[in-house]
């Protein structure tokens, strides 16, 4: 399998990120280590997570993600096989998005305690923090590389405009740069990146780690009704894709998906690897079968009919 760099760090990844909003919220531990080590079986080895997962669910407080995590490399002692992947600036009680290099100093050393671990290979800012200068944040940064508890830092959620600012503030300061993006992308969300975001990362050699790649579910194919969205806890965010434009999309992925012989899920998946800007796509699972859909997608290479039929089903 060919790995791909994280913009210009010199870490390579294989092209699958497995998103691990799910730990602590729709799977368990168990279930958790079991797919984690099918996912790095299977040759991958880039994890996503984030502080705040699984904050949301009643009864957790935050951190739970990154507690499955440390503990799964901890017993089966491979974080060098491993890429971790995680974020902060999110709300996990103080009451804001937060990038202040108080706060990125604080929450670094508690998701090294949960991750069990003295390193983050990639620290993502997880949401903008408009009123912290972007300096301010990248200093803090910059002090975490240093002190070699970050390898690289990437961002999430940013504007074109906080990205460009960062970029010429790292340039100007010589602070590390953002190796990496985490924007919304996906076959039904293609028109912010595209227009916006894309041709940045493109021009600075940002690597692309697109989240919601699969849209919440909505790409599976496993919500075509209302009647549909109770079937699962995240079923109730797909009702926004239940339209002309949804059902398009979806009558073009039921129908490369037979000529590949092969699923919805796997075909959305290859879709986003065939462009030229996606470095690793973050998808999640919950089962075997899955995950299996997610690792066979890196394998098919779309036609161009078929690249035209999923293109134009969902043009903006």
């Amino acid at each position: 399998m060919k790995k791909r760099p994280l913009g210009s760090s010199g870490i390579e990844v294989a092209p699958l990120a497995f998103g691990g909003n799910v730990f602590g919220w729709t799977i368990d531990e168990k279930q958790s280590f079991m797919l984690l080590d099918a996912f790095l079986a299977a040759g991958f080895n880039l994890i996503d997570t984030a502080d705040v997962y699984s904050r949301w669910v009643p009864g957790n407080k935050g951190g739970e993600s990154e507690t499955i995590i440390g503990n799964w490399m901890r017993l089966r002692g491979n974080r060098d096989k491993v890429i971790v992947a995680t974020k902060v600036g999110h709300d996990i009680g103080q009451g804001k998005k937060d990038l202040s290099e108080k706060h990125i100093l604080q929450a670094v050393e508690k998701s090294l305690q949960r991750l069990q671990t003295d390193y983050i290979d990639l620290y993502q800012s997880h949401y903008d923090d408009p009123p912290t200068p972007v300096a301010e944040t990248l200093e803090a940064y910059a002090k975490l590389v240093k002190e070699g508890k970050v390898r690289l830092i990437g961002a999430s959620n940013f504007t074109p405009e906080r990205l460009l600012r960062s970029l010429e503030a790292s340039k100007q300061h010589g602070y590390p740069s953002y190796q990496t993006l985490q924007p919304l992308y996906n076959l039904y969300d293609r028109e912010i990146f595209e227009k916006e975001l894309e041709p940045i990362c493109v021009e600075h050699g940002i690597g692309v780690i697109s989240y919601y790649s699969l849209a919440s579910g909505f790409l599976t194919g496993k919500y075509r009704s209302e009647e549909d969205l109770s079937t699962s806890a995240r079923g109730a965010g797909n009702k926004k894709y239940l339209n002309e434009k949804g059902f398009r999309i979806l009558s073009a992925l039921d129908k490369v998906a037979e000529k590949f012989k092969s699923t919805p899920a796997s075909i959305s998946i290859a879709w986003l690897l065939a462009g030229h800007s996606v470095t690793a796509p973050i998808a999640s699972a919950t089962s075997i079968e899955q995950l299996g859909s997610l690792i066979n997608a890196t394998q098919i290479n779309l036609d161009a009919d078929s690249m035209i039929l999923l293109n134009n089903a969902s043009d903006w």
